[in-house]
């Protein structure tokens, strides 16, 4: 078997680029930088969001990496709440909020809807008390379908939520039980309903190309269910397996000869076809491609305030166990254990775990490589930005790029073509400075 070969089977480690530089440079040793710019004011111009990770599941998924947990009771899941509302409270009175009002909050997991409606109404009149989210541009919530009922989607629609985000993943309720989900297809179809009938002001869906057991027709049936469902966008992600997931310690590598239903796995180029399938049956639907992920009705309409905003600088407080946040140049992430993370709140103090102060190079390659997901990158946004030029600063790794058919140089930018754009992730290394290039991303 040849390298490249070798390279196209799904092993282990992590496929998706979502930072710059990589997780494993981040340390507890600069923790003190981070907390400078906490305690300093904002840069000019600079938008704020909040994340919220909520790391309740009813099971957890075989091909999950998130910090989530599915042994707590009722008294620990109140104890997790408290504890989130007191980190909202804590970074409210920082000087880096600078009178700045949210510009998007996103409710991410583990499986955020696994609350119950009092309890997501309680916790979010206290979150709305510290930072109130009243004019923020989005509100996205995400949501597994068989934890949803009727009146908990009323809840979410009347405290503020505008982008109801499903994980269907599967319509298949074999491959959706091996893959260790919890819900059924006629719990999908249920809860979409409810929420059409609520009137969200965009619903996303949720699809993974490639879960175990996955084959051609189950996947053509996936999009057809998709299109009769017309969701305002589509999320299709392609099944990586990340070292600390349930079948990462299964097999070192998932191939053809896995001892799974339907042979494991599909490999990159499998997958790459796939997603290019759903982007062709959809395209001829009317949606638009958004990013290398990402499918919307309606440009116009459909944004992600969340995406767009992340990936063109904003600032986020990333509040939860283990969540990610960013600050005027300052990459923060919490501590990973929930028993960490509720003693240093019960102290009054913010759980912060590890930290990276970020250079101007740094932040230029960040936006870059995270805008190219878009399909293209304007050369005037970063000159105006960084006062550099980016056609000429990373001439190579275009040039490379472009030998390789995965995109377009222009003199005002460059685009992707729609084979770049499928494997843009694992091209974006060609951007990383030297001493990231060989290090394990987390």
């Amino acid at each position: 078997m040849t390298t490249e070969a070798a390279q196209e089977k799904t092993g282990l480690g992590n496929y998706f680029v979502a930072n710059y530089p990589p997780f494993s440079s981040w340390k507890p040793s600069y923790l003190p930088d981070a907390r400078a710019v906490l305690d300093g004011p904002p840069a000019a111009d600079t938008p704020l969001g909040l994340y919220l990770h909520i790391p309740f599941c009813r099971k957890r998924c075989k091909f999950c990496y998130f910090r989530v947990y599915t042994d707590k009771n009722a008294r620990e899941v109140e104890t997790y709440i408290d504890a989130l509302v007191k980190e909202v409270e804590l970074y409210s009175k920082k000087p880096i909020v600078g009178g700045r009002r949210l510009k998007y909050v996103y409710f991410g997991g583990g499986t955020p809807s696994y609350l119950s409606a009092s309890q997501l109404r309680a916790m979010m009149d206290r979150l709305k008390a510290a930072l109130p989210w009243e004019g923020a541009e989005e509100v996205t919530f995400e949501c597994e379908p068989g934890t949803l009922q009727q009146h908990k989607l009323e809840a979410l629609r009347e405290l503020g939520v505008t982008r109801l985000s499903l994980g269907v993943e599967n319509f298949d309720p074999k491959i959706l039980e091996y893959n260790g989900r919890a819900h059924l297809e006629d719990e999908i179809h249920r809860a979409y309903g409810w929420a059409r009938d609520l009137h969200f002001d965009q619903i996303n869906i949720d699809l993974i190309a490639g879960m175990v057991g996955e084959t051609w027709d189950n996947w053509k049936q996936c999009v057809v269910k998709t299109l009769a469902l017309s969701p305002d966008s589509v999320t299709i992600y392609q099944m990586e397996l990340p070292f600390n997931t349930i079948f990462s310690q299964q097999l070192k590598v998932i191939g053809q000869d896995a001892p799974f239903p339907g042979g494991g796995v599909a490999d990159w180029p499998t997958k790459r076809a796939w997603v290019q399938y759903a982007f062709d049956e959809m395209g001829k639907a009317g949606y638009q491609v958004s990013s290398a992920y990402t499918l919307v009705k309606d440009k116009a309409r459909c944004k992600f305030v969340y995406r767009d905003s992340l990936w063109h600088g904003a600032d986020m407080f990333g509040t939860g166990v283990a969540s990610f946040g960013h600050a005027n140049g300052v990459h923060i992430q919490n501590v990973d254990s929930w028993e960490q993370y509720v003693a240093l709140l019960d102290k009054g103090e913010l759980p912060l775990g590890r930290a990276l102060p970020v250079q101007d190079r740094e932040l230029l390659i960040r936006e870059m490589i995270l805008q190219l997901k878009t399909g293209r990158l304007e050369a005037e946004y970063f000159r105006r930005k960084f006062g550099e030029d980016i056609l000429e600063d990373f001439a190579d790794g275009f040039g490379q790029l472009e030998a390789d058919g995965f995109l377009t140089r222009r003199p005002d930018g460059v685009e992707l073509t729609r084979d770049g754009l499928l494997q843009i992730d694992r091209q974006l290394p060609a951007f990383f400075e030297p001493q990231f290039r060989n290090t394990r991303y987390t």
